[in-house]
């Protein structure tokens, strides 16, 4: 059972498919995401920075789409597919975007590296599915927006990097559009 004072009037029996492997869980009604990560599942990428959903270190994909999994109650995200900076590779074998990170020395604590992760994925699929950002050209709907570095920066804003990786991590994004 999910957490110490858990009891069946708080909890939902509640199924996630994190990086491909179904996990039924019962789930108090008050946790998130990343602490069901975290703590049930030992999925240690995501991490918990400010627990507001402002910096981004937690972000993963749910369904396809980053989110702050600080923000979002487990219990909600019943029969959704869960995807962490863990399910990125293929075994031994690193994510395109893992290894650009590595060949640019895009991260420096590397504290922030596996929400930048995730969410640079979600965003390259945003962004090949046609969904416009703030600083979007004219694209006609549904077609690929391109990304050059300012298309990226917007779109990734939301991860906060204190060690100032900011260049090195659009210059990766970059090596994997390319």
């Amino acid at each position: 059972m999910s957490g110490e004072n858990s009891d069946s009037a708080t909890c939902s029996e509640t199924t996630l498919t994190v990086n491909g492997k179904p996990h039924t869980l019962l789930v108090d009604h008050r946790r998130v995401l990343l602490d069901v990560l975290r703590e049930d599942l030992d999925l240690w990428g995501a991490r918990k920075g400010c627990d507001h959903g402002q910096c981004g270190a937690c972000t993963v994909l749910v369904d396809g789409r980053r989110v702050n999994s600080c923000l979002l109650l487990a219990v909600s995200l019943d029969g959704s597919e869960v995807r962490t900076v863990e399910g990125l590779g293929d075994g031994e074998e690193l994510h395109p975007l893992q290894q650009a990170f590595l060949n640019r020395d895009a991260f420096q604590c590397g504290y922030c590296t596996p929400g930048q992760l995730c969410s640079a994925l979600g965003m390259l699929d945003e962004a090949a599915a046609g969904h416009p950002s703030r600083v979007t050209g004219e694209t006609p709907a549904g077609r690929p927006v391109p990304l050059d570095r300012d298309e990226i920066r917007e779109r990734l804003n939301g991860n906060l990097c204190r060690c100032g990786a900011y260049p090195r991590i659009v210059d990766a994004v970059e090596d994997v559009i390319r």
